[in-house]
């Protein structure tokens, strides 16, 4: 073999090893990319059997997160916007409540300003008058009154009312009746002999707290004031008891 064809043949198989070279390489590349396309659905489609498994579990997924979380937002805007129109509704209906209120106190004002006595009597001092009121059955109340000014007032429920204003004695009945006089108080403690016949044992228990024991047969009676005067009719005797001890009667 001449030095040619040695040099000719080595050149074909260097061609040939290159050839071969570039075959790997571009084999090598394919499988490389091969490789990338099947490692990207890999991860997607573990994701995706765990999303179902968290699904069928109950669990939400990246997505399904998100899509609550989307829908939780809607959700709150929804209530929002009902929750803002009963708000506005409840401040309406404050403000009609509050009217009402208003209204109902008007009214109400309106029919203490439209009531009026069933009668007016003057008192034994010759000054005073009661004004006498009918709250209701067995009811009434009395404002003593003097130079257009309100000095005391009397209220009968269920029992009898009495008052001493500066020695002049007021009784007001369950009946609604009004029987004044003046004088004749007697200053506790002790023991006094009051119209009709009745004695009265007058006793301090405490301050403004007195307690008068009626004595006089069959009706014999205890009544006490207590912080305020008393007073009562005793078979046609009407008798006083301060809170400061005095007591009075007359008939």
């Amino acid at each position: 073999m001449s030095s040619s064809t040695t040099v000719r043949t080595a050149r074909r198989r260097t061609l040939r090893m290159a050839a071969a070279a570039l075959t790997a390489a571009a084999a090598l590349t394919l499988t490389a990319c091969s490789g990338s396309d099947d490692a990207g659905p890999k991860p997607a489609g573990h994701t995706g059997a765990g999303g179902a498994a968290a699904q069928s579990s109950g669990g939400p997924t990246a997505e399904s997160s998100g899509a609550g979380s989307s829908a939780g937002a809607q959700g709150s805007d929804a209530k929002a916007g009902p929750g803002a129109k009963a708000g506005s509704g409840a401040e309406t209906d404050a403000k009609t409540g509050a009217a009402g209120k208003q209204s109902g106190s008007a009214h109400a004002a309106a029919g203490g300003r439209a009531a009026s006595p069933v009668r007016t009597q003057r008192l034994a001092d010759g000054i005073s008058k009661a004004e006498i009121y009918k709250v209701g059955d067995q009811h009434y109340r009395a404002k003593i009154v003097a130079h257009g000014s309100v000095l005391a007032t009397l209220e009968t429920k269920n029992h009898d009312d009495g008052l001493d204003a500066n020695d002049m004695f007021v009784v007001l009945t369950l009946d609604g009746q009004v029987h004044s006089w003046t004088g004749g108080g007697h200053q506790a403690p002790g023991t006094f002999k009051l119209a009709g016949g009745w004695t009265a044992k007058v006793t301090k228990i405490g301050d403004l707290h007195y307690r008068a024991q009626i004595l006089g047969g069959e009706a014999d009676t205890t009544v006490e004031a207590n912080q305020h005067d008393i007073g009562f009719n005793a078979n046609g005797i009407y008798i006083v008891l301060s809170a400061g001890g005095v007591i009075s009667a007359h008939g």
